[in-house]
């Protein structure tokens, strides 16, 4: 009887078991994810608050531009093949070698007759300048540029958070951030930085200034101005490698205004996608190619060594290594690793060292392996404009060199210096100025600006078009005429005679010649 009782509770035991354990299964699981999903709620919580608040601080750290204006000298500070002749001639100091070697730069250095200069140096105070001419040629700069970027954009000076001045040769005190705040009567709480000994890559120093200081402060409006004073820095000794700089530096200037306001973005005319510093100071070569030092007889001025384009070139390709990760497509990269490594027999503990500089943008040491200059990269996969600085034609032939560019992507550049001359840390807004004048820049397109100085210093920048753009600007009047069949120099044409053998046998008095 206990068997059949027992066997009876067995057969219903496994009924029972097989009614209700999948049921009772199916709930523990459930209350199993439950309390998962109840030990996620707060990490999941904490990951949307998070990526919420990245979103947007992210938005309320873009840099957009609003408007830029160039500075137009006036009329009566042209210097034509005359002007530039009677400036030249006026040094008493000068040899038959020293004006034959003058002649031979003017000739080749990319730039036309219709440049400007300072009135101290037109008007032969160059070696006795004054703080009042000085002031002057500076103030007139600043003073319409900024005036017309205010009438341009609508925006008041009370409404400016964040002023960058950049002079490199003057840096009086009041400083000049402080000059433009009390001219325009700015507020008490303008965050104001005065910039000096930067050369020519200052602007984009300036630009940096603000976007980083746009990631603490909200809703700000910023500019920056750019110039330099070459009046008061006009060189007036004998030596040919400090002459080079009265050959190419000119008059000119820009100042451009940013936001970071959301309410304003729809008026942007850029945005700044990737910026990237490169500082090459270290090298002594590259520190001493563009230096402001005296001469043997007391002169100062700047000296330019025939090593700046060798250092120009060795910046460049540090800081395109660091910035071509960000800016071009990964298969491009792909693309260039695997034809270095074919091409260059290349070894396997190599490798590594250059996949990490190439994807990851990061070079433990000065000089790379593989020139990336050159050496295969196509940075159009990524960049449809190359606004490169207009600091000589030696520049931006090396520069379009070693990016394998195309005329067409060089002519701004080139049409730049043809027309302003090296304008300095202004340089590079003329350029833009000729892309927008000419219709060339469209919505989404990217713009490489490649910016050089003395230090020796590489800055530059990628920015987005956002919307069309053919404002005729500071290129109004003469763009029609631009690029013109030849940019030769009227110089030799005119001033050749200097070169006949005759008059090394003769002793003459170049200062007491007449024009």
């Amino acid at each position: 009887m206990r068997e059949k009782l027992f066997a009876v509770n067995i057969d219903w035991f496994r009924v029972v078991c097989r009614a209700h354990i999948p049921t009772l299964l199916t709930q523990l699981v459930k209350l199993e994810m439950n309390l998962l999903f109840l030990c996620l709620l707060p990490f999941l919580f904490y990951s949307f608050f998070s990526l919420l608040k990245l979103i947007l601080q992210r938005r309320g750290q873009s840099c957009y531009m609003l408007a830029y204006e160039c500075f137009m000298p006036p009329e009566d500070t042209k210097l034509n093949t005359d002007s530039a002749a009677k400036i030249v001639l006026r040094n008493r100091k000068l040899r038959l070698e020293e004006l034959r070697f003058l002649l031979k730069t003017m000739v080749s250095s990319g730039i036309g007759e219709n440049t400007y200069c300072p009135r101290t140096v037109l008007e032969g105070r160059e070696e006795c300048p004054s703080l009042k001419e000085t002031y002057e040629e500076i103030d007139e700069i600043m003073f319409d540029t900024l005036d017309n970027l205010f009438k341009k954009t609508g925006i008041s000076p009370s409404e400016i958070d964040i002023l960058v001045v950049n002079v490199s040769l003057f840096s009086p005190a009041p400083s000049l951030t402080a000059r433009i705040i009390n001219r325009y009567k700015m507020r008490e709480n303008v965050k104001a930085f005065n910039l000096t000994g930067m050369g020519c890559s200052a602007s984009v120093v300036g630009i940096d200034v603000v976007q980083q200081l746009f990631k603490t402060y909200k809703n700000s409006v910023g500019i920056v101005v750019s110039t330099e004073d070459l009046g008061a820095h006009w060189y007036c000794g004998t030596d040919k490698k400090m002459m080079l700089s009265n050959c190419l530096f000119r008059s000119g200037g820009c100042s451009m205004m940013f936001t970071n306001k959301s309410s304003l973005k729809g008026r942007a005319i850029l945005k700044l996608k990737h910026m990237e510093r490169t500082q090459y100071g270290a090298d002594d070569e590259a520190y001493n190619c563009c230096i402001q030092v005296e001469d043997e007889q007391g002169y100062s001025g700047f000296r330019l060594t025939k090593s700046l384009v060798k250092s120009a070139a060795q910046a460049l390709t540090v800081n395109l290594q660091a910035m071509a990760p960000k800016i071009l497509p990964v298969w491009e990269m792909v693309r260039f690793f695997f034809a270095s490594v074919r091409y260059s027999g290349m070894k396997k503990r190599e490798m590594l060292p250059l996949l990490t500089g190439l994807f990851l943008g990061k070079n433990k040491t000065k000089k790379t392996k593989v020139n990336l200059l050159g050496g295969g990269l196509n940075f159009k996969t990524g960049i449809e404009h190359f606004c490169v600085h207009p600091g000589g034609r030696a520049v931006i032939d090396g520069v379009g060199k070693g990016l394998r560019l195309t005329e067409y992507d060089l002519e701004p550049a080139r049409m730049a210096l043809h027309r302003w001359g090296n304008t300095s840390a202004g340089g590079l807004w003329y350029v833009l100025g000729y892309m927008e004048a000419k219709k060339r820049l469209k919505k989404g397109d990217r713009i490489l600006m490649i910016s050089l100085g003395a230090g020796f210093k590489c800055n530059n920048c990628v920015w987005e078009v956002m919307r069309d753009l053919s404002h005729t600007n500071v290129w109004k009047d003469c763009i029609e005429s631009y690029p013109p069949e030849n940019i030769i120099n009227p110089f030799k044409e005119k001033y050749n005679w200097i070169n006949d053998e005759y008059l090394s046998f003769v002793r003459l008095d170049f200062s007491r010649m007449v024009l």
